[in-house]
């Protein structure tokens, strides 16, 4: 009887600890990496529409409450004040537009990579060709920006 009643625990304890490891498994291959793509062409479609219509602080709330900005030739900023303060200074430098290309996204439901190019415009003209990088982190159930660095692809004169 001890025997029989030994073996059924353990027939019982394995197959609610597989049943459990199978569901863990299952919850992380819900990711899926195209759908975080389009979200986060999503949230760069507005980052340029509120860039291009001057809303500092609509761009900077595209950003994580951490977030930092890493513009080339310039030290970090972080925070959403100051965030939209590097905005408010590449708008009042004449840069009107931005124009965001996204190239690749590599990551998981927890931390996600873009890289692409920016084209700035002044106007009509486009004034400027950039690469960036962005890490991109979930806040409030949405993609946010938490690691932007960009700089020109001009050589250094």
């Amino acid at each position: 009887m001890k025997k029989t009643t030994l073996g059924l625990t353990l027939l019982i304890t394995t197959v609610v600890v597989m049943s459990c490891n199978q569901k863990t498994d299952e919850a992380k291959s819900s990711f899926d990496l195209e759908t975080a793509k389009a979200e986060i062409e999503a949230v760069n479609k507005e980052f340029m529409a509120f860039y291009a219509a001057g809303d500092t602080l609509g761009v900077a709330n595209c950003y994580t409450e951490d977030g930092k900005v890493m513009n080339a030739g310039a030290p970090s900023v972080g925070g959403k004040k100051n965030i939209a303060s590097v905005f408010s200074g590449l708008i009042k430098s004449g840069i009107t537009k931005a124009d965001l290309k996204l190239e690749n996204v590599y990551g998981s439901e927890d931390l996600l990579v873009e890289e692409g190019v920016a084209f700035l415009f002044a106007g009509d003209d486009a004034v400027a060709e950039e690469k960036y990088i962005v890490v991109w982190k979930k806040e409030d159930g949405k993609w946010k920006l938490f690691r932007d660095i960009f700089n020109s692809n001009l050589p250094v004169e």
